[in-house]
C-alpha cells in the first residue's frame, strides 16, 4: 500500500491501528450479507440448513477477503469527511 495518494497528498497509514475500524466495516458487512443471505435462501429458496450452510459458508469466507480494501477506503473517506485537515 502506497504511503500517500498522488494525486491529493492524503496519508493512508496514519498510526498504528488506525485501520481497526475498517475491520469492523468489514465484519458488520459480513454479518449483514449472511444475515440476508440465511432470510433469502431459508423463505425465498426453501433450502434446509445443510443448502444454506453450503452456499453461505464459502460466501461468508470469500468475502471480507474481497470487500476490505473497498472498506479501508470507506474509512479512510470517512475520516477525511470528518477531518479534512489531517
Amino acid at each position: 500500500m502506497a504511503e500517500a495518494c498522488a494525486l491529493c497528498g492524503l496519508r493512508f497509514e496514519r498510526a498504528q491501528g488506525y485501520f481497526v475500524g475498517a475491520i469492523y466495516i468489514n465484519y458488520a458487512m459480513t454479518v449483514a450479507l449472511a444475515i440476508v443471505g440465511f432470510f433469502l435462501l431459508w423463505g425465498v429458496a426453501g433450502l434446509s440448513t445443510r443448502g444454506q450452510l453450503a452456499v453461505l459458508l464459502p460466501l461468508v469466507a470469500m468475502f471480507p477477503l474481497w470487500f476490505f480494501r473497498y472498506s479501508r477506503s470507506f474509512w479512510l473517506a470517512v475520516e477525511w469527511a470528518i477531518n479534512p485537515e489531517s
